[in-house]
């Protein structure tokens, strides 16, 4: 059976060489020297700047593709994207991102990609997406709880200790029934082997994941790319 694996990040670096850490843990993971690797921006709209910028990171290095939604997804959708190695999924709206996911079917074929041993990762929306749930600012810098795919067990939240609010509306959430998760700070990714966490690694100092229930929270083990 294939490896169903994804990287959750919490956000980038503080610094391009840091994240730089991060891309290359990424491209490691894959394991092939010059992957298939699938942009989607639907997080951002569509961003032509944020699909630059991805290409500018990536494309020295991987085969670069990206999908678009608008004005529609293109008619091989499921082609491309089960014919990659690895799909990116960008930071941005989480909520409109999943609306139209739905619409067009594309949660269910990042579903199958996933359990064909395509690997899935991303930060910040292109964290939370993947669990059963995930804290976002979708709806406004107040922070609220949506429902997100799925893939992994609980909820997730990114920007840990990068956005003033996160620690203590996650903390609220679960403590009023949300469900217990991961959260991750900037410079962290979280590596999932099926519902489980394989591996944690930061590109940052003092940066870290925690278990966070409703008894408190829990600094997970991880280790520096650094």
């Amino acid at each position: 059976m294939p490896d169903r694996q994804i990287i959750a990040l919490g956000g980038g670096g503080d610094t391009p060489d840091q994240s730089a850490l991060l891309w290359s843990y990424v491209l490691d993971v894959v394991g092939k020297g010059r992957p298939r690797m699938l942009y989607v921006p639907t997080a951002i709209g569509d961003s032509e700047s944020g699909i630059v910028s991805f290409y500018d990171r990536f494309a020295r290095r991987v085969e670069a593709s990206h999908l678009l939604t608008f004005p529609y997804p293109p008619d091989d959708l499921r082609g491309l994207i089960l014919s990659q190695d690895a799909i990116c999924v960008s930071g941005g709206n989480t909520a409109n991102m999943l609306a139209i996911w739905q619409v067009h079917g594309i949660d269910l074929l990042l579903r199958e990609a996933w359990e064909s041993g395509i690997l899935l990762w991303g930060a910040s929306a292109g964290m939370i997406c993947w669990f059963e749930a995930g804290v976002t600012d979708s709806f406004g810098p107040r922070l609220a709880g949506l429902d997100c795919l799925g893939f992994l067990p609980g909820s997730a939240c990114p920007h840990y200790d990068g956005e003033e609010l996160r620690r203590p509306r996650y903390h609220e959430l679960v403590a009023g029934g949300f469900p217990e998760g991961i959260a991750a700070d900037d410079g962290v990714a979280v590596r999932y082997s099926g519902p489980e966490i394989a591996e944690i690694v930061s590109c940052r100092p003092g940066a870290a994941a925690y278990r966070v229930t409703r008894e408190g929270e829990q600094e997970l083990e991880s280790r520096s790319l650094g």
